[in-house]
């Protein structure tokens, strides 16, 4: 009973963080295609108001007419909608699915002894502070590479540092934490980041907006434009985390020795590839050429690694090419599978200790140990690729139970 209301506290919770995400990522994608969009008004009436861009838009049968004010309007409205439930309830479902899953199951899930043989207090401690030492990191890069003269700007040297520790971070995830633990734990921090971002920055350099306006103050320009910084390196962060966040569901990814670099190549990727749509809206207004070359840049990365990746038929740790029989599955079974999938354990309802039961659920097997690698998990059995061979043998060969 205790495994059964444990997936379904994973399950709500996954559902719970996928909602939140698409509204976080919706609104984020949205309104930095709203900023990159906007044109200057010629309706003087619009410019007397203090207008900075308008846009028309269609859309569900009506059009839309969304106007920006920098730095504020002249006056207050009376009902103002605020941006940020989105962030917090994506980060808090994140943080307590990341709870339930890792952090509960450290042992498990966090620590791999053949990467790094520690407690899993141990671990949880490393990981809870992987999301907090990057956050410092970033925001002082921001604030020290980011901010001159009290204006901001300075992306591109911003964007070199953050890069160098990411990879830096990747690295180092890599080294101490089970693989899969690695790359989501990487997600994580970008995640805390960006919502940390909205915390600590943009609501309440907007608060202070909205302050300034009530009392009748000049309002200081520098907190919108701290508040733009953020919200653009957010969605920078929003493809490398979906793909840090989607990678551990394939272990192919990240089992391999050198997976720290294909974590970082694949967020690289995402990153030049949201680029260049955050480029377009641009360019799409000014008239003047997309740069595409930045999305292709990105997807040669991922070809890169698609042939870097790719498995090889060759060499004797894969052994024999022909057809298994159910005698030498059952040794791979009997040796790797059945601690967990046997007579007395059953995780996810799959037994593999008898040959009805290896046959019935041989499809799962394929699924799970031959094409993406995901078990036993973190490998804690230590099978092989000969033997992984063995498991893709018998099954295409019909999974026969004799």
């Amino acid at each position: 009973m205790h495994a059964y209301l444990f997936d379904w506290a994973n399950l709500l919770l996954r559902w719970t963080h996928v909602i939140t995400a698409i509204a976080w990522i919706g609104s984020s994608f949205y309104f930095v295609f709203l900023d990159s969009s906007l044109t200057k008004p010629t309706d003087p009436d619009l410019q007397a108001k203090g207008v900075d861009g308008e846009l028309w838009a269609v859309h569900g049968g009506g059009f839309y007419h969304p106007q920006k004010y920098l730095v504020s309007p002249k006056r207050l409205p009376e009902h103002l909608h605020w941006f940020y439930w989105e962030s917090y309830s994506t980060w808090l479902s994140g943080f307590a699915l990341f709870t339930v899953l890792y952090l509960f199951n450290a042992s498990t899930f966090l620590v791999d002894t053949t990467v790094h043989d520690w407690s899993p207090g141990a671990a949880i401690a490393a990981a809870l502070g992987f999301l907090v030492a990057f956050w410092l990191l970033y925001d002082r890069i921001c604030r020290v590479l980011g901010e001159k003269d009290g204006k901001v700007g300075g992306d591109a040297r911003v964007g070199a540092v953050v890069l160098v520790f990411v990879i830096v971070a990747a690295w180092g995830a890599c080294q101490l934490f089970a693989g899969r633990a690695a790359f989501l734990l990487l997600g994580a921090m970008l995640a805390t980041s960006m919502s940390a971002n909205v915390f600590f920055w943009i609501i309440p350099g907007q608060r202070k907006v909205v302050a300034q306006l009530k009392a009748g103050q000049p309002v200081e320009a520098i907190h919108g434009q701290r508040a733009k910084q953020r919200s653009v390196h957010n969605t920078y962060f929003t493809l490398p985390v979906l793909i840090a966040m989607l990678s551990n569901h394939y272990g192919w990814l990240y089992q391999g020795r050198w997976n720290w670099l294909v974590l970082s190549v694949l967020m690289l990727a995402g990153a030049l590839i949201r680029h260049s749509f955050v480029a377009r809206h641009k360019a799409l207004v000014e008239g003047r050429r997309v740069p595409w070359e930045f999305a292709g840049a990105g997807t040669a990365l991922v070809l890169v690694l698609v042939g870097a990746l790719a498995p090889t038929s060759s060499g004797a740790a894969v052994g024999p090419t022909g057809p298994a029989t159910y005698a030498e599955a059952k040794a791979v079974f009997e040796q790797r599978c059945v601690i967990c999938h046997g007579a007395l354990v059953q995780n996810k309802g799959i037994a593999l200790h008898t040959p009805e039961l290896a046959q019935k659920n041989a499809q799962s097997v394929y699924q799970q140990a031959v094409v993406l690698r995901n078990m036993p998990l973190n490998n804690a059995t230590q099978i092989t690729d000969a033997e992984r061979s063995v498991l893709k043998r018998w099954i295409e060969a019909g999974a026969k139970a004799e």
